[in-house]
């Protein structure tokens, strides 16, 4: 590939990386949205979370099969409990390691 073909596709990879994140905040900005759409909205990265979470959660191996009783499954609901409670990121990130590694040593 020629140093002009690396450019082309450099600036083509910028393009459609900026251009999604750009154009929603062009369009947007300096409106007032409506309160239902704003909370529509902070549910996304929720959505998104748990939709790459779940699959690691109760799933493995090639092809994927259902493994309910995995120890990222036992840790996961308790790990969420303490985080809800708590609301700190540290601390959820220690609890959730300690207590993986002590299923772990369970299991």
């Amino acid at each position: 590939m020629s140093d002009a073909a690396y450019i082309i596709l450099i600036l083509g990879m910028a393009l459609v990386t900026y251009l999604p994140r750009w154009l929603p905040l062009a369009v947007l900005a300096g409106r007032t949205l409506p309160d239902w759409f704003i909370e529509w909205l902070d549910l996304i990265p929720a959505a998104i979370f748990s939709s790459l979470l779940l699959p690691l959660l109760i799933t493995s191996g090639e092809p994927r099969q259902i493994e309910l009783f995995r120890p990222e499954l036992f840790v996961t609901v308790p790990t969420l409990v303490f985080a809800i409670k708590t609301k700190s990121i540290g601390g959820t990130i220690i609890f959730g390691m300690l207590l993986f590694w002590a299923v772990g040593k369970l299991m």
